[in-house]
């Protein structure tokens, strides 16, 4: 069975840090990626990495604060300097099928944790 487990998140304020991780068990992922839903928002695409070029996409708004990393199993998701507008569940998604990349789009992922609360105060 296919299990994606986040943890790390939790209460910041504003120009604080936190590290996010992600568990996969039950087969390996070529493409892990992080994505985030603030209330009455739509899910969006937040960083993405392939296993086995580490090749790394991040979204526009968190460019230079955050950093991706992973190791077969795991990804892990480092944000620096957080700021309100970060407030959000996290979650963690993997993709399985073909083609390998780093796609943007919620629906291009088939595998999802339950996600994790990121709450930023000013």
């Amino acid at each position: 069975q296919v299990q994606l487990v986040e943890s790390g998140g939790g209460v910041v304020q504003a120009g604080e840090s936190l590290r996010l991780s992600c568990a996969a068990s039950g087969r390996t992922f070529n493409t892990m990626a992080w994505f985030r839903q603030a209330p009455g928002k739509e899910r969006e695409f937040v960083s993405g990495i392939t296993n086995f070029a580490r090749i790394t996409s991040y979204a526009d708004s968190v460019k230079g604060r955050c950093t991706i990393s992973r190791t077969v199993n795991t990804v892990s998701l480092q944000m620096n300097d957080l700021k309100p507008d970060d407030t959000a569940v996290y979650y963690c998604a993997a993709r399985s099928i073909l083609p390998a990349g780093i796609m943007t789009t919620p629906h291009a992922y088939d595998y999802w944790g339950q996600g994790t609360q990121v709450t930023v105060s000013s």
